[in-house]
């Protein structure tokens, strides 16, 4: 199964993607991690990239597509993969559908209120980059991530004031996918309306979703 999976900052991309990962047994994509991992790696992409960020620009399309198109090309991409992070905007959604070919998108319906609760409660492991929460997924020691010993850190863009900046760019840049995948009949509406609600009880709901997706397919 290839699958992308779509919401607002804050919605639960990477957190039920890295659940889903375990139980499907597909990797789970973030285009964001590949930046990053170039940047770190100081590759001459990774130097290119590091460029724009130093400036405040996004990072072109066509560079986070190279790095997608050689990412998909892996062996352990052959059975499918969860896409996380991408793609944003049409324009991307079109550059994908030439390298891969998407199989089923799920769309997090999440309030803004709950997400801006959810962000500003977030902690992110700078070693691993393990996601936490200190509503509903705190670590077992405090300021220590569970997996490898790293420190967790708040990220700065995850204030309430930055984070409403934050979904307004993802209204107008990424809801039109809404739109786009719908009509292809890719779409699924996951929701969440309750703040405490645990990741595994979402990552059910959307195994139970990529099921008839499976059985729809092979009919």
């Amino acid at each position: 199964m290839r699958i992308v999976m779509l919401g607002p900052p804050g919605a639960g991309k990477g957190t039920y993607a890295s659940r889903l990962t375990k139980i499907l047994g597909i990797p789970h994509i973030s285009t964001g991690d590949m930046v990053r991992e170039e940047i770190k790696k100081q590759t001459d992409l990774g130097k290119r990239i590091k460029e724009y960020s130093d400036r405040g620009i996004l990072v072109p399309d066509e560079i986070i597509i190279k790095l997608l198109a050689e990412r998909l090309k892996k062996q352990d991409c052959k059975d499918g993969f969860i896409l996380d992070g991408f793609p944003r905007t049409i324009n991307q959604a079109e550059a994908l559908e030439k390298i891969a070919k998407i199989d089923l998108v799920i769309n997090l319906e999440v309030p803004d209120e709950i997400i801006i609760t959810r962000l500003s409660n977030r902690l992110i492991c700078g070693k691993c980059g393990a996601i936490y929460n200190l509503l509903t997924l705190k670590p077992k020691k405090e300021g220590i991530c569970d997996k490898c010993g790293g420190k967790l850190y708040q990220r700065k863009d995850d204030r309430p004031e930055v984070i409403r900046e934050r979904l307004k760019v993802y209204r107008k840049q990424t809801e039109p996918l809404i739109e786009y995948y719908t009509k292809r009949g890719l779409l699924r509406n996951v929701r969440c309306d309750d703040l405490m609600i645990p990741p595994e009880v979402m990552v059910k709901k959307i195994v139970e979703i990529i099921k008839q997706q499976k059985e729809i397919k092979s009919s």
